[in-house]
């Protein structure tokens, strides 16, 4: 399915379950700080969400959202996605109503997530190397379970923004903070441990159904999933 809102977007597709859904999931594309420029299906940060889309699939009883922004910029005071976002939350919320929903943002997608967790139907909050501001609140996580995962080489957003965000939200949320070694901010150097992480961390804290296995991305998942704060893997 596919929902489009006013002229120009922005764009929702929601993949189904194959089995009845028991929890949905929004995936949340990178942009610009500031643009103005429509997001085209073939933006390079929108096909970067896919494989984490297609990670998710593997995991029954969840229906599986991409959201694609108006225009690739944040835009300041605008917050440009952020409407998007809550747009697409609506969507979701009258589609399937009283289901659980977790955000996989990656990048501004991360700093929308972060934003828009105060959502009542949000449960779970995964952000990937996102964008965050020192002036950025925690509020909006409160009572949420967030995940931020951050590559130590990355040079477009800041590690140590995320680690600072995650201990500020440490008083308000369940947090866990991931720093993955050797990696940047395109997550393609140990593409898989990143696809893995975040749709197995996710589908274990929406479904209540801690996974099973003995390979390095679930025990990572474990780890996290056991109250762990900060990780180096």
């Amino acid at each position: 399915m596919t929902s489009r809102g006013r002229v120009g977007g922005p764009w929702l597709r929601v993949r189904e379950s194959r089995t009845p859904p028991r929890a949905v999931v929004l995936v949340l594309h990178g942009g610009k700080a500031r643009s103005e420029r429509p997001t085209g299906p073939r933006n390079g940060a929108v096909l970067r969400m896919v494989p984490f889309a297609w990670a998710l699939a593997r995991y029954d009883g969840l229906a599986i959202a991409r959201l694609r922004y108006r225009v690739r910029g944040w835009n300041g005071r605008q917050q440009s996605p952020v409407a998007d976002a809550r747009w697409a939350l609506d969507e979701l919320r009258r589609r399937f109503p009283d289901l659980p929903i977790a955000l996989i943002g990656h990048s501004m997608g991360g700093r929308v997530a972060l934003t828009v967790a105060d959502d009542p139907g949000v449960r779970v909050v995964v952000a990937l190397a996102p964008w965050i501001e020192q002036y950025d609140r925690t509020e909006p996580v409160t009572g949420r379970r967030l995940l931020i995962v951050h590559g130590d080489r990355d040079r477009i957003t800041d590690p140590a923004a995320s680690a600072a965000f995650a201990e500020r939200a440490c008083s308000v949320a369940d947090v866990s903070y991931v720093s993955v070694h050797g990696s940047a901010h395109a997550m393609l150097r140990r593409a898989r441990l990143w696809h893995g992480l975040a749709a197995m961390f996710t589908a274990a804290a929406l479904l209540d159904r801690p996974p099973m296995g003995k390979d390095d991305v679930t025990n990572v998942v474990n780890r996290v999933l056991a109250g762990e704060a900060s990780l180096v893997v």
